[in-house]
């Protein structure tokens, strides 16, 4: 079951949230843990076990941890992390080690691949930052089971996020209502989400896809795989996003934002404060600053970095062109901070095509099947692979789809909302605005209703981190 999906849309979602209102709050979490848990295994019923596993182990754990003395308490701490890292691991780098080491050494033997458990990487981090911070005394255990397997387990941002800490949805676990303003702005977030993922970044898919099966390439052709993988990609998880928070609202909780924008960057620093934000700063909080961060000497601090960034390639992806994507992204952190600080506060235009080029550049490993993939169409687009420049099918579904990539590079930009703030101020258009938004949210909803009604299935791309 995925949100842009009939089923979800249309039974799962509208019966959970009525129920929801109806129960009491003492059945609140309880019931929700229950639908959750219902969501996960419609998609993944044999991997319902792990993640009842994790819930069971974080929650005593974490009792275990907020009464045990001293030692003891750092002992059930590194035990706990050791298991969930440990799952994570099995599931998620068996294969490329295996895979690794039998290409290397030529060796001749076989196994069973390992299929990745959706949304692992999301809910391990979740479960290790709520024992890290119970240890660091941040906050208490969970007061009881349901709540917690709730929090961990919750359909909204279960499977890709965001990444969402205890903390900052504890008060809402014990007490939550929803306002009708709550309400409004959860079912408007959840449809612009929806439409991201449906009207945006399937159709980028759509394109991608017919190019990729063009007989032959061009440098124009692989330029422009690489620009709507980037621009998939963004709508595809933001939109996703949109929808777990407009969710989130309509259902008491307030999940964090995970993107502002990040194309709009003047620095690849700027970028990645902007993108997939709850994942950066979970690497910030436990494992950066831990290190160090920036405050040691500056060969350490290039080496945190590199760290940090190592670390932030394997988690989306068992795989070479990951390590090497995210060292690349370490490597440009280290040249900025250290070579082209001045030149970028000084040249805001020209950082914002910098970034840009490079983030452009950087994300071919990470839609590329493999390194040796990504280096070739890295060396093709700058023309040293021999590829005509461009050809009659390239230009075909290049003009086909010029109309797509101008109203996505207008939607990666706060312009709308930047629109509305100016309307919103003007009390003559304020009531007329509103009647247009409803009618605007309604017509996008029914577009994309009749969109997956006619298209192919395509998930999340995330589902598969």
């Amino acid at each position: 079951m995925i949100f842009s999906g009939i089923t979800f849309l249309y039974f799962f979602l509208p019966i959970t949230l009525i129920l929801h209102v109806l129960l009491p709050m003492r059945f609140k979490n309880l019931f929700l843990l229950a639908a959750s848990l219902f969501f996960y295994f419609s998609g993944e019923p044999q991997y319902l076990v792990l993640l009842v596993f994790f819930c069971v182990l974080t929650y005593y754990g974490g009792h275990l941890i907020e009464h045990a003395a001293q030692p003891l308490r750092r002992t059930i701490l590194i035990v706990c992390l050791l298991t969930c890292f440990g799952l994570l691991c099995y599931f998620k780098y068996t294969d490329f080690i295996l895979t690794t080491l039998r290409d290397g050494f030529s060796l001749s033997f076989q196994w069973d691949v390992i299929r990745l458990p959706m949304g692992i990487s999301f809910y391990t981090f979740q479960a290790t930052s709520y024992l890290i911070d119970l240890y660091r005394g941040k906050h208490q255990s969970a007061p009881s089971f349901s709540a917690f397997a709730a929090y961990l387990a919750l359909f909204p941002q279960l499977i890709a996020g965001p990444i969402v800490r205890y903390e900052s949805i504890a008060p809402q676990l014990s007490q939550r209502t929803t306002t009708f303003d709550q309400w409004a702005n959860g079912i408007q977030r959840f449809i612009i989400g929806l439409a991201k993922k449906v009207l945006l970044a399937n159709v980028l898919g759509s394109v991608v896809q017919s190019l990729n099966a063009l007989s032959a390439q061009s440098v124009l052709s692989l330029w422009v795989i690489a620009l709507a993988n980037v621009l998939q990609l963004y709508f595809d998880f933001s939109g996703y996003s949109d929808m777990a928070i407009g969710l989130g609202h309509m259902l008491g909780f307030h999940f964090p934002e995970n993107f502002r924008y990040p194309l709009i960057a003047a620095s690849i620093r700027d970028f990645w404060r902007r993108w997939h934000i709850s994942l950066t700063t979970w690497f910030k909080d436990y494992v950066y600053i831990p290190l160090g961060g920036s405050r040691v000497h500056k060969w350490k601090h290039c080496r945190n970095l590199l760290v940090v960034w190592l670390l932030t390639g394997l988690w989306h992806g068992a795989g070479w062109q990951f390590i090497v994507w995210g060292l690349y992204f370490g490597i440009l952190l280290i040249i900025e901070t250290y070579a082209l600080s001045s030149w970028l506060n000084h040249h805001p235009r020209l950082a914002h095509g910098y970034t840009l080029l490079l983030v452009l550049l950087g994300f071919v490993f990470f839609h590329s099947p493999s390194l040796r993939d990504a280096l070739f169409q890295l060396c093709a687009m700058f023309g040293l692979q021999g590829l005509a420049l461009y050809d009659d099918a390239s230009l075909f579904y290049v003009n086909n789809a010029l109309w797509l990539f101008m109203l996505s590079l207008v939607f990666v930009t706060p312009l709308g909302t930047l629109l509305e703030k100016r309307i919103i101020n003007n009390t003559a258009l304020v009531d007329i605005y509103g009647w247009f938004k409803i009618l605007t949210l309604l017509s996008l909803f029914v577009l994309c209703t009749a969109y997956i009604l006619n298209a192919s299935f395509q998930p999340f791309l995330y589902f598969r981190f």
